[in-house]
């Protein structure tokens, strides 16, 4: 038996990167999967890989109407809502004296207001025993220059979060956070295979064990989180960075030299 048998997850981004691997991981451990993303031609392949488990809905996050159409096509297809992954997210270089305001608002409307947006829309289908997974930023809390609005926009989900566990509590839903450390994603890739080799060399010197992440290794740990494993978890941040937030002085860039 799958840890998501009978279960139905909606996933905001799931056509790339992390919630790719958790689409494909929640379709193995058995639950049906409807993602949504903003570039049709991917998602359509997506669905040629996953077949009859996976619907996909072009949708953006940002609109709510959009992402309420998106819940409405779980539903239809599925008759049930039971996990919600807000995932989409766009991490837009904003570096203070250049930025356009346009760009700025873009990242916090995607990252704040469009995870708002989708868990209303999915509030009314959910169920006890349900599960919100939000989806944080170690670039909240680590400085990192040029991402002020997405730092502050993974900031505001740590925030966020805390509330919908004291409103969705008493329904028995659980609200829970997963937040990933550099990840090897489309994101991170150079214009050539030597470029972005050199880039994830230079990123391990930063991380205790010395390695950037696995897509897979944060689906493990969303699905964790959707499964009724964690039923009793609630309000958690999970951090899957290799150790780089907890003991930044551990990574080797510290223990060389």
């Amino acid at each position: 038996m799958g840890k998501l048998d009978g279960k139905v997850a909606l996933i905001t981004g799931g056509s790339s990167g992390i919630g790719l691997s958790a689409t494909q991981l929640f379709i193995a451990e058995g639950a049906k999967v409807v993602i949504t993303g903003r570039n049709q031609t991917t998602l359509d392949n997506v669905a040629k890989e996953l077949g009859a488990h996976v619907v996909v809905v072009q949708a953006d996050a940002a609109d709510q109407v959009s992402m309420e159409q998106a819940v409405a096509k779980t539903i239809a297809a599925f008759g049930r809502l039971d996990i919600v992954y807000a995932n989409a997210g766009i991490a837009s270089p904003t570096p203070l004296g250049s930025t356009e305001l346009s760009v700025f608002e873009e990242v916090l409307q995607v990252n704040v207001t469009g995870v708002f947006f989708t868990v209303q829309a999915a509030l009314p289908h959910l169920n006890e025993g349900a599960s919100v997974i939000l989806t944080g930023s170690t670039r909240a809390t680590d400085g990192a220059p040029v991402r002020a609005a997405y730092a502050a926009s993974k900031g505001a989900i740590s925030s966020m979060a805390r509330v919908f566990v004291s409103e969705l509590s008493p329904k028995g839903i659980r609200v829970n956070t997963v937040v990933p450390g550099a990840t090897r994603t489309t994101i991170w890739k150079k214009t050539t295979p030597e470029e972005t080799a050199k880039l994830e060399a230079s990123q391990a010197r930063t991380i205790p064990l010395n390695r950037m992440g696995d897509p897979r290794e944060i689906a493990n740990v969303a699905l964790f989180l959707a499964s009724d494993e964690s039923s009793f978890v609630q309000g958690a941040e999970i951090t899957v960075d290799g150790g780089a937030r907890s003991a930044p002085f551990g990574a080797p860039i510290y223990r060389e030299g």
